[in-house]
């Protein structure tokens, strides 16, 4: 064993005993355990709340759009053509989870005593229901088949309440356009994301039913959802969709359809950026007042350390390695008391948050092993950096008004 590593072991055995530094260390000890466990909470939040949210925008509108280049604000998009060479061929693109067809068509729905303009969205039989079969709360998604149009819709608990309308009702549609015309659904399910934004524009259809609302054949659509696997991939994703879709078509990243929404998210970093720095910065100063009092404590044994031929070197490794001891320490707790915090938030969801105001019932986690890892790495190297200017301090101690110290 090295000399400078045992003796460290012998100070921190007689510091527990008792000596005057012990509430010292044990508040530096703490203030890095609740430093740690402060910024491992602010993570799993924040990212916990940006992948709810993004997950929900996600659902509606997929992470890529294929649609016309013409295509507009008012929600009438020109079709086009179903028989594309990349549909469904995209399906086998490595990235690529799904790509799936779409109508969009707005409408207003009338009840004996109320009105709600809403958004009607078509899907095919090639529909991914993974979303909304979770945010179903009454009723069930309803089946389509090319062959028979389906006269049922689901809409948003929203609406639902905004109209008095329940799982079984029937729901007139109205659309404004030469002729006017009107459709007769019945309400197969009710879906719930909290995301009211979207959740009072958007009711589920059989896209046969837009088709032949806009007179378009069963070929035409309004353009093409993609689905990918990993959303860090976005944005190259969308470059290899947009090149390989053809010059007569656009395409848009759910960034580009929403970026208030994902530009509100991207804010969201900064918050977490502030903590961390405040953190480590407060657990740094613990660490730096608590060396300085050690090496104060053991200004004797300095001296006749120095006397006895020890370098510099060899006395400072002694001290960091103490504060490597109590920062592992502190780490361990920190550790602790921020991963158990989040697991007992995220199975029983004790904090909650106005879903009005948050898009979410409760405050959302997302743990994320990388994440933690480079929290622990991050505190420790920092802390241990902030440790060599208190350390340079023993370069400047006389080895005889060290001895002769009291």
């Amino acid at each position: 064993m090295k000399l400078e590593l045992f003796i460290a072991k012998r100070l921190v055995l007689k510091r527990q005993a008792s000596t005057f530094s012990k509430p010292i260390v044990r508040i530096a000890i703490i203030s890095i355990a609740l430093g740690l466990a402060v910024m491992i909470v602010s993570v799993a939040v924040v990212t916990g709340f940006q992948t709810e949210i993004r997950n929900k925008v996600i659902g509606f509108g997929s992470h890529i759009q294929i649609s016309n280049f013409d295509a507009n604000t008012s929600y009438e998009f020109k079709p086009i053509d179903k028989n594309q060479t990349f549909y469904p061929a995209f399906n086998k693109v490595p990235g690529i989870k799904h790509i799936q067809a779409f109508a969009i068509k707005p409408g207003i729905i009338k009840t004996d005593t109320d009105i709600e303009g809403v958004l009607l969205k078509g899907i095919g039989s090639d529909f991914d229901w993974s979303f909304f079969k979770n945010k179903i709360i009454e009723g069930n998604p309803f089946l389509v088949k090319d062959s028979v149009k389906s006269d049922k819709v689901v809409l948003s608990k929203y609406t639902a309440l905004r109209l008095k309308l329940k799982v079984g009702d029937n729901l007139y549609m109205y659309f404004i356009q030469e002729p006017p015309r009107v459709r007769k659904f019945v309400i197969s399910g009710i879906y719930d994301t909290g995301f009211q934004d979207l959740d009072k524009l958007y009711v589920l259809c059989d896209i046969a039913h837009i088709q032949k609302l806009n007179d378009w054949t069963p070929n035409q659509v309004s353009g093409f959802e993609i689905l990918i696997n990993d959303f860090t991939q976005l944005d190259e994703m969308g470059e290899y969709v947009y090149a390989n879709i053809g010059p007569e078509l656009n395409s848009s990243t759910i960034k580009q359809l929403y970026p208030q929404i994902f530009d509100w998210l991207d804010l969201l970093d900064m918050n977490v950026y502030i903590i961390l720095i405040l953190m480590i910065a407060v657990a740094s100063i613990n660490m730096i007042s608590t060396l300085l009092i050690l090496i104060l404590e053991r200004t004797n044994m300095v001296g006749i350390l120095k006397a006895l031929g020890a370098g510099n070197k060899l006395i400072r490794n002694i001290f960091l390695h103490n504060a490597a001891y109590l920062i592992g320490k502190g780490l361990l707790w920190g550790n602790a008391i921020g991963i158990g915090l989040c697991l007992i938030q995220q199975k029983f969801s004790i904090v909650k948050l106005p879903e009005e105001s948050y898009y979410i019932n409760a405050v959302p986690i997302h743990l994320n092993g990388w994440y933690i890892l480079w929290l622990n790495l991050g505190t420790l190297l920092i802390c241990l950096l902030m440790q060599s200017i208190p350390a340079y301090i023993i370069a400047r101690i006389s080895p005889v008004k060290a001895i002769r110290f009291d």
